[in-house]
């Protein structure tokens, strides 16, 4: 029989129309479930991204004995910057970073910048500003590195695995998605800063 021709189901009928309208379907009954599923791990991502910069923060602050060791710590008058700048011989701006390293602005920027977007990631609030600032970060890193160098400017191998994409831009991208998802407001203090009377019409500060 065509569809043309086929009878109007009764208002009686089990047809799938009639139990979508009277009996939660399939669909109607998971998607809450993985929603609710992807919000925790969305936010157990943002916690997890946020303490991989608020530890590089402290660890350089106080020399923690992970990438660097107490005499090396940044209280101790030690420059947290230099070490990776000044080793940096790849890429179109070697000189230019390298100039930079020990720069005592460059350090309290670079220190001030992890610190504020470890602890708002881990918050959940100012997102939209912790995404951009921690992206730039990392921009600025992966510039620094220069993955596409297959050698560096003595000649010896740079190390880099992949011509373009690096941690440096999956951090960024990450950072982003956690904005685009609202990560901020599960297992964070999303929604009370976004009702805060200060912060709750600027929405660039969400």
């Amino acid at each position: 029989m065509s569809i043309e021709h086929a009878a109007p189901a009764s208002k009686g009928s089990s047809s799938a129309s009639g139990l979508a309208d009277t009996t939660p379907g399939v669909a109607e009954m998971s998607t809450p479930a993985v929603s609710s599923l992807a919000a925790k791990l969305f936010a157990v991502l943002r916690v997890s991204v946020g303490f991989i910069f608020l530890w590089a923060a402290l660890d350089k602050t106080f020399g923690l004995g992970y990438s660097s060791a107490a005499e090396k710590a940044w209280i101790e008058g030690n420059s947290p910057t230099k070490g990776f700048l000044s080793f940096i011989d790849q890429g179109p701006f070697a000189s230019v970073f390298n100039n930079m390293a020990g720069n005592a602005i460059v350090d309290i920027l670079f220190m001030v910048g992890m610190f504020a977007v470890g602890v708002a990631v881990i918050a959940g609030v100012a997102m939209q500003v912790a995404a951009v600032s921690g992206s730039l970060i990392m921009v600025m890193m992966w510039v620094a590195e220069w993955p596409m160098a297959q050698t560096t400017g003595a000649g010896e191998p740079t190390g880099s695995t992949n011509p373009f994409m690096d941690y440096h831009l999956i951090y960024a991208l990450v950072l982003f998605a956690l904005v685009a998802v609202s990560a901020g407001k599960t297992w964070g203090l999303g929604n009370i800063w976004e009702k805060l009377p200060v912060i709750k019409d600027q929405k660039w500060m969400h």
